[in-house]
């Protein structure tokens, strides 16, 4: 991949964020859409970690970062500090790795 490839990418980008803004800056939303609008994050980093944990390339599987990222919902369920849902779940990931 090539330098130039990677700056009109970016410019790409930049543009994007700037045209939503020129379109849409002095506009009020209404507010269903402000209400979606502010769930896309969460819905994102879903997404990521769903996509993440249990996919390898094309397939689907369930190994032992499936078992890391349930202890650590559990973890943050139970509203243990993140520093804290981060090693559970890494140190459950490293167990399951190792018994099997």
């Amino acid at each position: 991949m090539s330098w130039w490839f990677i700056l009109v990418l970016a410019a790409g980008c930049y543009a994007c964020k700037v045209i939503g803004l020129v379109v849409l800056g002095g506009r009020v939303l209404p507010p269903v859409v402000e209400r979606c609008l502010a769930l896309i994050p969460a819905a994102m980093i879903s997404a990521l970690v769903v996509l993440n944990t249990f996919s390898t390339g094309h397939d689907l599987t369930i190994d032992a970062r499936a078992a890391g990222v349930g202890a650590a919902v559990v973890a943050a369920w139970r509203k243990a500090p993140f520093i804290a849902v981060i090693v559970i779940g890494a140190a459950v990931t490293a167990g399951v790795r190792a018994m099997s």
